[in-house]
């Protein structure tokens, strides 16, 4: 390794762990931005909780007709399904304007590029906490309440999601900045994206092309919080999946960090 690329490693390495470390900054910014968002709304962001739990009722009794499925089967499954998907969809589009809705703040503040990520990240997950609050009324009405394992495995997939939610932050925002056709491809490709993904139907649904679910990285994500919430655990090749990309995707995110980092202000 040549002094050059060590010193462009060190800075890439130091802009990731400053970044993490400065979770008071960005926990602040983020929840700075929900007050915007939602600022003199009366239910502020339980406003989203709200239109969600109302396409939730409208598609569970009319897919569940469709499918031929029992609704106290199939709504929770739908809940929890279309919850975590919120979050993922919302990590990955929001991820693209990572840079570019803060282009001022970089230009005026030197800060580590990871902690506009981690901003993006944690402003899903108060998103998220909102719309937990659907889970909890279908698990009321259907008793299904999670046993304290199904607990850990939901906190650990949460985790995963969101370290994941980092890197795609990082990485879409690095490419988004350069190439700003690339936001709207995404938004197209994730409404693709749901309709191939187990959210809405089951995968049972398609017998002997079992493969087809398996090798959507999507239905692992999905799995690995929708599981634990139904009281089931996510099989093996679930988290062999999530992890194996988790490693992939921050490889392949501080390789491109290494090289567009410091052309990112340039770019905006």
């Amino acid at each position: 390794m040549s002094f050059h690329t060590e010193a462009q490693f060190n800075l890439a390495a130091a802009d990731v762990m400053q970044g993490l470390a400065r979770y008071q900054l960005w926990m602040t910014l983020a929840w700075h931005d929900i007050r915007q968002k939602f600022r003199r709304s009366l239910l502020g962001p339980f406003w989203l909780t709200l239109s969600t739990a109302f396409v939730l009722v409208a598609l569970g009794f009319i897919y569940a007709a469709i499918f031929r499925m029992e609704l106290r089967q199939y709504f929770p499954y739908l809940a929890a399904g279309v919850v975590t998907w919120t979050l993922i969809s919302g990590l990955i589009s929001e991820g693209c304007q990572t840079f570019i809705a803060m282009d001022s703040l970089i230009k005026q503040i030197r800060l580590p590029f990871t902690m506009h990520a981690c901003r993006v990240v944690w402003r899903n997950f108060i998103i998220f906490l909102h719309n937990v609050v659907i889970i909890f009324v279908v698990v009321a009405v259907f008793d299904l309440w999670p046993t304290p394992q199904s607990l850990g495995y939901l906190v650990l997939g949460l985790l995963l999601i969101l370290l994941n939610g980092v890197w795609a932050a990082l990485l879409l925002g690095l490419i988004s900045a350069r190439f700003r056709d690339v936001p709207p491809i995404v938004t197209s490709l994730l409404q693709l994206v749901f309709f191939l993904t187990p959210i809405i139907w089951h995968p049972t649904l398609l017998p002997g092309r079992r493969r087809v679910v398996e090798f959507n990285p999507f239905y692992h994500f999905v799995e690995v919080v929708r599981g634990p919430l139904l009281n089931e655990v996510p099989g093996a090749a679930t988290w062999v999946a999530v992890l194996a990309i988790t490693v992939l995707g921050w490889a392949a995110t501080f390789a491109i960090l290494l090289r567009g980092r410091r052309r990112i202000a340039y770019w905006l």
